[in-house]
């Protein structure tokens, strides 16, 4: 059973996962995307997300931070000047993962894992959305069904006017053509 068990070691040893999380990390900052198997791309989200999120505060400390995992002055640079620009506003969920075709070889699931920000065929709609600013506000609980109760009764009450107001207005003309008959 793998109760409580989060790592995927992908059949590697310790320091070999995590040189080969560090190496893909740093080619997806670079290329902003990368072709990998399914495993691997799953892998390295939950590796590369945490570092991209330290990259939003431009400190010594979070450099430094950064640094010991991707050992690459050049990407850190990259990470730190360019993608953090882009993600600043976006609370998280920086990498998209979009199944592929299984490997011809070994039938391996294959995925290819971006950074959403860098993707031109969806990014149109997320410039949309950042303009659109939502805060979220608690409500009690008790004044929720009185506000929604409210407003379905307004809405019945117009339509029942309406309803009113059409209703005399074709009838008369009948009973007067009745009386006349």
């Amino acid at each position: 059973m793998r109760h409580g068990k989060k790592v995927n070691h992908l059949g590697r040893t310790d320091s070999h996962r995590k040189a080969m999380l560090a190496n893909m990390a740093t080619s997806l900052i670079k290329a902003k995307r990368i072709t990998t198997t399914l495993a691997k791309a799953k892998a390295l989200r939950t590796y590369v997300e945490p570092l991209i999120t330290k990259s939003k505060s431009d400190t010594t400390h979070s450099r430094r931070t950064v640094f010991s995992y991707l050992q690459d002055k050049e990407v850190v640079t990259i990470l730190f000047r360019e993608v953090a620009e882009k993600v600043a506003n976006r609370p998280g969920g920086y990498t998209r993962i979009i199944k592929l075709n299984n490997r011809m070889g070994d039938n391996a699931e294959m995925a290819l894992i971006e950074l959403v920000d860098y993707n031109e065929v969806y990014g149109k709609d997320v410039e949309a959305k950042e303009e659109k600013k939502t805060t979220r506000r608690g409500r009690s609980k008790s004044s929720a069904p009185k506000a929604e109760a409210t407003e379905a009764v307004a809405a019945e009450a117009t339509t029942e006017e309406a309803a009113v107001e059409e209703a005399p207005a074709t009838e008369e003309p009948a009973k007067e053509e009745a009386k006349g008959e």
